[in-house]
C-alpha cells in the first residue's frame, strides 16, 4: 500500500501517536527527565534562545496570521505555505527551547512575589494549557493537507482543526512573547 494513502487512512491515530510524543518529549524536558548527557551545552546558545525563540515567535505569529488571510482569500497555495513555514517556526522553537530547557531546566521569574503569584503564574498556566491543546489540532490539520487533493479537503474536519489550531497558536505564541518580556526584559 502507498505510504500516503496509508496515512491517509490513518490520520487520527497518526494525530494521537504524534501528539503523545510531541507532549511526553515536551514534559519530559521541563521535568529534566531526558538524558541529557550527550547533549553538548554551549554557554553562548543557551543564553541566545530565548531571545532567538521571540524572534521566532513573532515571526510565527506573522505566518499565521498571514496564512489565515490567504485562504480567507481562496489562496489555498499561499495559505498551504504559510502554514507549513509556521509549522516549520514552531518546530524550530520546539527544538530550541526543549534544548534549553533539558539543559538548564525551566527559567525562574525573578520579578515582584505579586507579580508572579498574579500576572506571570496565570499567564504561563494558560500558555501552556493552549498549547498543549492545540498540538493535535495542529497535526489533524497538517496530516489531513499533505494527505489528500485540494479538492478532498473540503471534505474533511481540516477546516475546523485549522481554525482552532490557528486561534490557539496566535493566542499562545502571543502570551510566549508576554512570558518573554517579564522573564527577560521587565524584571
Amino acid at each position: 500500500m502507498e505510504t500516503r494513502t496509508w496515512a491517509k487512512e490513518h490520520v487520527p491515530a497518526l494525530t494521537a501517536l504524534l501528539t503523545v510524543a510531541s507532549l511526553a518529549l515536551v514534559f519530559g524536558a521541563a521535568f529534566q527527565r531526558l538524558p541529557v548527557e550527550a547533549l553538548p551545552s554551549y554557554a553562548g546558545l543557551l543564553a541566545a534562545i530565548p531571545h532567538v525563540n521571540a524572534v521566532v515567535s513573532l515571526a510565527a505569529i506573522g505566518t499565521i496570521v498571514a496564512g489565515v488571510r490567504a485562504i480567507r482569500r481562496g489562496d489555498v497555495r499561499r495559505h498551504r505555505a504559510l502554514m507549513t513555514a509556521s509549522f516549520g517556526l514552531f518546530a524550530l522553537f520546539l527544538a530550541l527551547y526543549l534544548y534549553r530547557v533539558a539543559v538548564l531546566g525551566p527559567m525562574e521569574f525573578t520579578g515582584p512575589a505579586v507579580v508572579r503569584t498574579y500576572v506571570y503564574l496565570p499567564v504561563l498556566f494558560v500558555h501552556i494549557g493552549l498549547a498543549v491543546v492545540c498540538v493535535p489540532f495542529v497535526f489533524y490539520a497538517l496530516l489531513v493537507a499533505s494527505t489528500r487533493p485540494v479538492a478532498e479537503i473540503y471534505g474533511t474536519r481540516h477546516r475546523t482543526a485549522g481554525r482552532v489550531a490557528a486561534s490557539l497558536w496566535l493566542i499562545s505564541f502571543s502570551m510566549g512573547v508576554a512570558i518573554y518580556a517579564m522573564l527577560y526584559h521587565l524584571f
